[in-house]
């Protein structure tokens, strides 16, 4: 699973990758097309033909850009598809997963089920052993039992008290192990999981060809393998051993119980015994006993001798019975021991045989470690030349293991038998011994039962001896029985260590095949490897030319890139351009209507001037021009405006098609989930019908079963009512019954048979109706496919040419399959010939075992041959399989190769299909816009020919004054008109797009009731398929019902009998129906389990992620408080539970001293009477004692136990908090994930919306372009017809001109008019030129538009036809009209200037106007914000209102304080007051002492004008203090405030502190009491644990040691087992890897040997006729030499006339070049005017047109002449017509014949030479051999015409530089007798005719061969002037060695 997401993952990054870089370079086509824009203000072409050039190379830029786009929009649906692909891939992945996880799952399954049955195998084992154990443990029993003594008891109860602790101790340890087993798989499960995430990373990374990663992964998969295996092994044995254990206890459960039982039956045997003996006594008594009867005498006589006697007689009854007792329980062990002693020799058998079989195995072992170290040896070998040192090393490791571990096992075996043999020897001693004593001691008891006395002292020596016997005996079996399960174990270990031995057998035998197979492979590979290296470098070779052809590849596809930039750029472009353009026209109108308005003010002004008020009028005119031509423009616009907005609409028609078809897709896959449903509800149904059989079945059996019973009863009452009659109506009665019975069956079997036919009619009619639910899709769906089909017709003849390909491709494939097949049959017969010479040399090896002494030498020879051969018949045999192989794989990979084509096949159908509609869609908008402009042209026609008779009318009427007004109101009469008509169209116009809409209405709503017709047609055809199917129906039930007569009728038994063979194959079909269908309901329910499973886990997952993330809520919350409280409430628990226990101690000891006081009391002051009863009451003290310690012990325990649940509590809540933390980490981290992929989610679905929106765009764009088109066409269309209007009034103007002489004035007038005509004529024809060039390029691109083009080609061709002639008339006049022209120019430049002034202040009060509406909305947007800050400061108020009142109540509280301070300043004025009337007072007295003191009365004054003083400072004082002491208060409040609130921190803080101190008091108190009592426990328990450590240790010893060694020896096998399935794999992966090498290699060698091959035929083909040729030419080289070697003598004057002739060529080619200048200069002249352009095209095409039927006449005379000695059936009559034809005469015919019969040819001469019409060459006749002329090439042929050419009859003049003449002169040195017969039409650039034919080699350059071709020229090549495809020579400087020939021949190499 793991792989394959990470593979789709990778898929889905590869396609996002690919999306990207799309949109990358989108971004930057946006980029430059933004550039572009920015840029285009500095793009202002002066020139219209440079405008033209940028604007066609942006057209083409936009045509690429659009193709590029179109390119990348194919790419990105081929993305889309193979995205689908993936996905379906994907889904397919998941189903085999999960159907290889469900087959896992069954495995699994079986596996459990095995391990059951080996679980149940394993425990029928143990119970054998037990009962074993159990026989061995019976004598153990017996001596208890003997003894009788009631101390056994207890010690019983404590053995088995202390099996319970090993059961409860063995079930902890095996709790454990399974622990440790589930952790382990737990690990290993994750560390897989690990392992397969790397391989996926790895693999996502470095790809499938990474071999060493396939190793690596195979290896681990093998480890894992083997670990997986390990772990299974370990648990089995863990599993084992627990069950060892389980049956251990159960072993001893079952021994002590049966123990007790068999103690309880010696007790009974017994008492049974001691009557037995009581009675034998009486029975001796009446037996003639002497001594009893003196006995008997002796106690009638005294007394005191009778009671001896009885007590003898007792002591010897009870001697008596425990010698019974004695000899039973010696019985007893006598059978034992028999039975033990038989199971001992069974033993024995047992393991002799385990033991041969080990010695077999040891022996076994031996080899095999011999062959290994064999092995070994040889793997070294094959080391030191193949890298594998770690596996061999590996290998011998795991050998010394092995042979260490086979050494033990032995050693192990050996000592088993040994103390085998001594414990049997032991025991048969034993056995003998006691046998034999038990015999004696029978006999002596029988002897001497009549002397007891005697018997008495031997039966005491004997039971001493016995009792020492039988404790020996019992010390013997228990080593027996533990040697038993010692031995049972080592046989368990010895079958592991079997199994494991076997098992490495296997692989080391493997491990040598393969070893073996490996040489093998070396051995050949080594050989290969040669031959691939050169097939390597072949393929590095090829590999090279992949390469390069790659990188071409990649170099087109950038191109193509560029070419879209370009294309988008172009796009732009031109979308400015026409933005400028009609900028441009709304300008012109702004400038028309400023002039108009000049113009009329000028009028008003300048009425007195008559000839000014003419101008005036014919500006009036021209504007009026001009304003119609912008009304043009404006419908023109108005036109594409319209255009466009009907594109629109279709464009949105389209998409509305597109969301139908969306619409429709959803409800087919709608309609598919309904028939899956339908299909789920019948399985359903089919589902409740199997169960209603079912129930039928069931309640069919219940009436069977009561019928029965009810038959029993009848028979039951019939038997008891007659059982009185005879046998006969006994019979009778059976025989009816028996009748009875059988109709009853019958009957109930024809009831079935009636009820089955029930179902089967209900399913029948459940199936009609599926079917005919079926019917009515599939009839819809039919009527789909017919649509579909009619529009793929047309798209088969399409794919015709690609199924022709694809048959060439078939054709190549089956001469494939020919070659595999003939291949085939040479490797059978290779088979058969090696099968031959098989049994050759076995034939010779028999003959050389024979006859060994006399080998011969030739019969080794032949050996050695034919083993070579068969070697490499062995080769040749790899070679073709891989050959085959190689085939079949290019066989799929073609298949695969036209699958991909089918569906790329697929796609370009739908691209036709829309491309088809776009065509359609565009042909009716071309036709109506045709039609429009048509009835547009007609009006322009009537119009222009009105003011054609108003100018007319004028002109009549120029030098009245009167006329003059009555023309200004014509004018405008006509203006008026002009206008009307203008609004008419446009009105036209109008109601014919409404015409349109309304049509396009009607259309839809017929298209609606074909669809309701065809709705109700398909209804008609269900309702005529249900009439048939009812019919079906009613017939089928006129059948059954036949079928029913049938039975009633008298040929019953044969209709029954085939009705039944019927019954029997329709209950079959139904049978192998239901299988069927219960395997699709299986699969169904499967799948909705697994779904409801996945989304049960889901749910689960879910729900336990809300619950966690509740819990971390909680915890986090109650973290704190619930890790204090969980530690009370244990803690207060705790304690409560240890007072309780304290005190029942207490109770407990209180008690205790209480009986030892009573105790006490009893034993001091007992009485004779009491001392039982003490001793009684002291027993059962003892025993309450006993109770009570066992009842503190569990207490203790349960304590204990407490503590360690409450450890075991507090660690795992701290293990609990971690998995918390954990948790909360995970799930943070899982939400940052499921954020992040919310992220990439929303982004791809932003992107791909991006795409929609962009594509949505593109094919908007597209529709505009084909829309410009259209309209680009139609005013081409509109300018042309303008055109013709045009031009015939400037002609008429001109003749005005020149006839009216007289008036000047007005003629300039006509003159200027003229020449703004011809201005507005250039303008219109750049624009259509512009038109047409875009028209064409589109016509390119868009060949749907072909006959729309065709059609437009005619016109244009006939436009220009008719412009030609009056272009050249407006050429004459050209000459005259520029110095106007550049007048007129200058106005026009002057009044542009205004316009453009006019148009800057315009643009300047627009952009004023802009400023001023941006700043209306800025300042909306300040009031806005304005009122914004108005809200916010009303809340601040209302803040500030609020702070106020508060101020307010500080400043009621200052108040307060101020009329506090008053009163105070009150009581100091009183105060000083006070203090003044006694300052009044002193003064007074000062007074009255003044008169004696007048000193002191002055100090007096001092001290209170001081005191004053002070009294102001003071109060400044108080003043500042009061203020101060006001802020103080302030301060202090605000202090107190705070003092307060920490205050009340501190408060809370020192509560905080308290309850803290509090807690820790008490934590600190409880832990030191539990500490105490956890120190108390723990010495009791060390003290326990000791205890039971020290019982544990002896019982687990064993089991430890066993367990251990066992897990050891499994370690060190399972260790060895991985070395070797590690090498084993590792050579298998090496294997694969060679054996992939050499298919690869031997697949490039084929490859490269059949391209060899071809290049080699190839090349030998080409080498032989290249070498044939050659010699061909050498021969005829040699001939040709000699020939020149004369000739070079003669031909050295013709070199140096040759030579001068060549530097006159040169230097008319240095004139040439002056000319070219020239001509390029007045090409720039004429491309600034542009009509000079406009004529040579015109021209050009005519040339085309007039020279493609043309045929020189001269060249097809020569061809008749030539063709006429061809053919030799109907010559007279071909030569008649061809002459007829050629206007040949018939003396020329009958010369002809004469010279047929004759047999001279001058084919080739007269074809070369022109024929008997060119006097000029002389004509060489050749002579009649046919031969020659035809075995001489063309070339050779050519050259020695040219020889005889360059022999001239008069040698040519000098030429010089000043005697030199143009070259359209007559001659140019050479004269000619006669006038030319065939001009050469030169090019439109020299414009000049050619001269008459002269010799090419001494003529010019120029008049030799023409640098331009003309536009088409039929005849030979060699007769055509100089194309492109030929090289134009230089003039050569030749030395006079060579000749003309030589010369020739180099150019002719050239």
């Amino acid at each position: 699973m793991a792989s394959w997401l990470g593979g789709l993952g990778s898929g889905l990054g590869q396609s996002l990758g690919q999306v990207g870089d799309s949109l990358s370079s989108l971004t930057g086509q946006i980029s430059s097309f933004t550039k572009d824009i920015l840029l285009e203000g500095a793009e202002e072409v002066g020139d219209a033909a440079t405008e033209l050039h940028v604007s066609n190379s942006r057209l083409r830029e936009i045509e690429s850009i659009n193709a590029a786009q179109k390119l990348e929009n194919d790419r990105l649906k081929k993305v889309c598809s193979d995205l689908e692909e993936k996905h379906e891939a994907a889904e397919l992945q998941i189903k085999q997963l999960s159907i290889e996880y469900r087959n896992q799952l069954q495995q699994k399954e079986v596996e459990i089920s095995h391990l059951k049955a080996r679980q149940n195998a394993l425990q029928e084992q143990l119970q054998k052993v037990q009962t074993a154990a159990q026989t061995a443990q019976l004598g153990a029993g017996v001596l208890p039992a003997a003894t009788a003594s009631a101390s056994y008891v207890p010690e019983v109860r404590h053995s088995s008290g202390f099996e319970g602790d090993d059961m409860d101790f063995g079930d902890i340890i095996w709790s454990q192990q399974e622990i440790n087993r589930l952790s382990n798989e737990v690990s290993r499960l994750e560390s897989e999981v690990d392992h397969w995430k790397q391989i996926a990373v790895s693999s996502k990374v470095q790809g499938t060809n990474d071999a060493e990663q396939s190793e690596i992964c195979k290896l681990q998969n093998v480890v894992k393998e083997l670990k997986q295996n390990l772990s299974q092994e370990i648990d089995e044995h863990q599993h084992e051993l627990s069950v060892l254990q389980d049956a251990h206890r159960q072993k001893l459960v079952e021994l002590s119980r049966r123990h007790r039982e068999e103690l309880r039956e010696y007790e009974e045997r017994i008492e049974e015994l001691e009557n037995r003996l009581q009675q034998d006594g009486v029975s001796t008594d009446a037996v003639d006993d002497p001594k009893i009867t003196e006995q008997k005498k002796k106690a009638q006589s005294p007394d005191g001798g009778q009671v001896e006697e009885l007590q003898v007689v007792k002591d010897l009854e009870e001697e008596i019975r425990k010698l019974n007792h004695k000899l039973s329980s010696a019985k007893a062990e006598n059978k034992n021991l028999l039975k033990e002693q038989e199971f001992a020799k069974l033993e024995k058998i047992q393991i002799a045989q385990d033991y041969e079989k080990l010695k077999s195995d040891f022996d076994a072992l031996q080899r095999s470690v011999a062959e290994q170290d064999a092995l070994l040896k040889e793997q070294k070998q094959l080391q030191s030349k193949t890298s594998l040192p770690q596996d061999v090393v590996s290998l011998q490791q795991a050998l010394l293991e092995a042979e260490n571990e086979i050494a033990r096992l032995s050693s192990l075996n050996q000592g088993l038998e040994k103390e085998l043999t001594s414990a049997q020897h032991k025991h048969e001693n034993i056995l003998s011994s006691n046998t034999e004593d038990q015999n004696s001691e029978i006999n002596q008891l029988r002897q001497d039962l009549e002397r007891k006395k005697h018997e008495l002292d031997e039966s005491v020596a004997e039971r001493e001896t016995l009792i020492a016997e039988l404790e020996e005996l019992d010390k013997q079996n228990q080593e027996a029985t533990q040697h038993m399960i010692t031995l049972k174990e080592q046989l368990k270990q010895h079958t592991e260590t079997d199994s494991i031995i076997k098992q490495l057998k296997l692989d080391i035998d493997c491990e040598r095949k393969k070893v073996s197979e490996l040489e093998s492979e070396k051995m050949k590979a080594f050989k290969e490897l040669d031959s691939q290296k050169e097939k390597l470098s072949h393929c590095s070779y090829a590999l090279n030319d992949l390469h390069i052809t790659k990188q071409q590849l990649q170099d087109n596809i950038k191109d193509l890139q560029e070419q879209l930039r370009k294309a988008q750029e172009c796009n732009s472009h031109s979308k400015k351009e026409i933005g400028e353009l009609q900028q441009r026209l709304k300008e012109r109108e702004e400038e028309l209507r400023v002039s108009l308005s000049k113009l009329t003010e000028k009028n008003n002004e300048e009425s007195n001037y008559t000839c000014q008020d003419l101008i005036l009028k014919e500006r009036e005119v021209e504007i009026a021009k001009l304003q119609e031509d912008v009304s043009e423009g404006k419908q023109i616009n108005e036109d594409l405006q319209k255009s466009l907005s009907n594109l629109r609409i279709e464009n949105g028609k389209l998409m509305t098609a597109i969301e139908e078809l969306k619409q429709e897709l959803s409800d087919a896959i709608s309609e598919k989930k309904k028939v899956h449903l339908e299909k789920d509800t019948l399985v359903e149904a089919l589902k409740m019908e199997k169960k209603q059989l079912e129930s039928e079945l069931n309640e069919t059996g219940k009436r069977l079963l009561e019928q029965a019973r009810n038959y029993e009863q009848t028979i039951e009452d019939l038997s008891k009512a007659r059982s009185m009659d005879t046998s006969a109506l006994q019979l009778e009665h059976q025989r009816l019954v028996k009748l009875h019975q059988e109709k009853d069956f019958k009957l109930a079997e024809l009831k079935k048979t009636v009820e089955q036919m029930e179902l089967d009619h209900q399913e029948t009619k459940e199936m009609l109706t599926t079917s005919l639910g079926g019917q009515k899709q599939l009839t819809d769906l039919i009527k789909e496919k017919e649509v579909f089909i009619e529009k793929y017709k047309n798209q088969a003849l399409q794919a015709k040419q690609e199924l022709e390909e694809y048959m060439e491709v078939s054709k190549k494939q089956d001469v494939l399959k020919q070659n595999l097949e003939e291949k085939d049959r040479s490797l059978a017969v290779m088979k058969e010939e090696n099968n031959h010479l098989k049994e050759e040399i076995e034939r010779l090896k028999d003959q050389q075992s024979r006859s060994t002494p006399v080998v011969e030498p030739k019969t080794l020879d032949i050996i050695i041959e034919l083993e070579s051969e068969v070697t490499q018949l062995k080769v040749i045999k790899n070679n073709l399989e891989e050959e085959i192989k190689v085939h079949k794989k290019t066989i799929e990979d073609q298949n695969q190769a036209t699958v991909k084509l089918q569906q790329s096949l697929q796609e370009q159908r739908k691209e036709i299909d829309e491309s088809k509609l776009q065509c359609q869609q565009m042909n009716v908008t071309h036709e109506r816009l045709f039609l429009e402009k048509d009835e547009e042209i007609k009006n322009l026609q009537k119009t222009i020919e009105q003011i054609k008779t108003q100018l007319h009318k004028e002109r009549q009427i120029i030098q009245t004054d009167a006329s003059d007004l009555f023309q200004e109101t014509k004018v405008q009469t006509l203006n008026g008109e002009n206008g009307n008509e203008k609004h008419d169209l446009s009105k036209a116009e109008i109601e014919r797009l409404v015409k349109g809409i309304k049509e396009r209405e009607m259309e839809i709503k017929l298209l609606n009731e074909k669809n309701i017709s065809l709705s109700q047609q398909i209804d008609q055809l269900s309702k005529d398929e249900v009439g048939k199917l009812t019919r079906i129906i009613q017939e089928k039930d006129l059948e059954i019902q036949a079928l029913n007569a049938r039975v009633s009728s008298a040929s019953y038994r044969q209709d029954v009998l085939s009705l039944q063979q019927q019954l029997q194959a329709y209950v079959l079909e139904r049978e192998q129906v239901l299988a069927v269908l219960s395997e699709k309901t299986r699969e169904n329910s499967q799948l909705k389990t697994e779904y409801r499973n996945i989304m049960d886990m889901v749910a689960a997952k879910e729900a336990a992620l809300v619950r966690l993330q509740e819990e971390n809520r909680r915890l986090s919350s109650r973290s704190d408080n619930s890790s204090q409280d969980m530690s009370r409430e244990t803690i207060q628990n705790l304690s409560r539970i240890i007072r309780e226990k304290d005190i029942e101690i207490d109770a407990l000891s209180q008690k205790c001293q209480t009986l030892l006081t009573v105790l006490q009391t009893s034993s001091t002051g007992a009485d004779n009477g009491a001392g039982g009863v003490n001793s009684n009451q002291f027993e059962e003290l003892l025993q309450e004692r006993d109770k009570l310690k066992q009842q503190v012990k569990k207490m203790e325990e349960w304590k204990q136990q407490v503590i360690t649940t409450v450890q075991n509590m507090q660690h795992e809540s701290a293990h609990l908090q971690e998995e918390l933390h954990r948790l909360q980490a995970q799930i943070s981290v899982e939400s940052d994930s499921t954020s992040r992929l919310q992220v990439d989610y929303n982004g791809l679905i932003q992107s791909y919306e991006q795409n929609e929106k962009k594509l949505k765009s593109f094919s908007q764009e597209l529709a505009q372009v084909q829309h410009s088109i259209g309209q680009l066409y139609n005013t081409k269309d509109l300018l042309l017809s303008k055109l013709d209007l045009v031009t015939p009034s400037v002609a008429t103007a001109a003749t005005v001109s020149q006839l009216s002489g007289v008036q000047c004035s007005p003629s300039e007038a006509l003159n200027e008019e003229s020449k703004l005509l011809q201005n507005e004529l250039e303008q219109l024809k750049k624009k259509l030129q512009e038109k047409d060039s875009t028209i064409r390029i589109l016509q390119e691109n868009n060949q749907r538009l072909s006959d729309s083009v065709a059609t437009a080609s005619e016109i244009e061709r006939k436009s220009q036809e008719g412009t030609e002639s009056e272009m050249r008339q407006i050429k004459e006049k050209h000459d005259v009209l520029q110095k106007s022209l550049r007048e007129k120019d200058i106005l026009i430049k002057s009044k542009s200037d205004q316009l453009l002034s006019v148009s800057e202040n315009l643009s300047n009060k627009e952009n004023e106007n802009e400023l001023l509406k941006q700043a209306v909305t800025n300042l909306k947007e300040r009031n806005l914000i304005l009122e914004m800050d108005i809200r916010k400061l009303k809340e601040e108020n209302e803040k500030i209102v609020a702070r106020c009142r508060e101020k307010e109540t500080e400043f009621r509280a200052l108040q307060e304080t101020n009329m506090q301070f008053s009163m105070m300043l009150k009581e100091k004025e009183f105060e000083s007051h006070s203090m003044k009337e006694k300052a009044l007072a002193f003064e007074k007295l000062l007074k009255d002492k003044e008169q004696g003191k007048t000193g002191e009365l002055n100090q007096l004054l001092n001290e209170v004008k001081s005191m004053q003083e002070k009294a102001v400072t003071f109060q400044q004082e108080r003043d500042q203090v009061m203020v101060a002491l006001k802020q103080k208060q302030m301060e202090s409040s605000a202090l107190q405030s705070e003092v307060q609130h920490l205050h009340e921190k501190e408060q809370r803080l020192n509560q905080e502190l308290e309850r803290l101190r509090n807690h820790l008091l008490e934590m600190e108190d409880s832990y030191t009491r539990e500490a105490l009592a956890a120190e108390d426990r723990e010495v009791k328990l060390r003290k326990k644990v000791l205890i039971l450590e020290e019982k544990l240790a002896s019982s687990s010893t064993a089991v430890e040691n066993a367990s251990h060694q066992a897990s050891l020896q499994v370690e060190s096998l399972q260790e060895q087992l991985n070395l070797v399935s590690k090498q084993r794999d590792e050579t298998m992966l090496q294997l694969t890897i060679s054996q992939d090498q050499v298919k690869q290699y031997a697949l490039s060698l084929a490859n490269l040997q059949m391209v060899l091959e071809q290049f080699q035929q190839e090349e030998k083909a080409m080498y032989s006729a290249e070498l044939e040729r050659h010699q061909k030419q050498s021969a005829e080289w040699k001939k040709k030499a000699e020939n020149l070697e004369e000739k070079v003598v003669s031909l050295q004057e013709s070199l140096e006339e040759a030579n001068a002739a060549l530097d006159a060529a040169s230097r008319l080619t240095e004139q040439l070049d002056i000319k070219e200048e020239q001509i390029e200069e007045l090409k720039k002249e004429g491309e600034i005017r542009r009509e000079m352009l406009e004529d040579m095209q015109n021209k050009l095409m005519n040339l085309m047109n007039s020279t493609e039927g043309k045929v020189d006449k001269l060249l097809m005379r020569n061809l008749f002449i030539g063709h006429f000695h061809t053919p030799k059936n109907k010559r007279l009559e071909v030569l008649r017509l061809m002459g007829s034809i050629l206007g040949l005469k018939k003396e020329e015919l009958d010369q002809l014949l004469s010279e047929e019969q004759r047999g001279v040819t001058r084919w080739v001469t007269g074809w070369l030479g022109g024929g008997a019409g060119s006097k000029s060459v002389p004509s060489t006749p050749l002579r009649p051999t046919h031969q020659n002329i035809f075995n001489s090439s063309f070339s050779e042929l050519f050259v020695k015409f040219l020889e005889t050419e360059s022999c001239p009859s008069l040698p040519p003049p000098k030429l010089s530089v000043h005697h030199m003449k143009p070259l359209g002169a007559a001659g140019t040195g050479k004269t000619s007798s006669t006038p030319p017969n065939s001009q050469m039409q030169d090019s439109s650039v020299s414009g000049m005719g050619r001269r008459p034919d002269a010799n090419p080699f001494l003529a010019p350059r120029s008049a030799a061969v023409p640098l331009i071709t003309p536009a088409s020229s039929s005849g030979h090549l060699l007769m055509k002037p100089i194309s492109d495809a030929l090289p134009t020579f230089t003039p050569l400087p030749v030395s006079p060695d060579a000749s003309a020939g030589a010369v020739l021949k180099d150019l002719l190499k050239q």
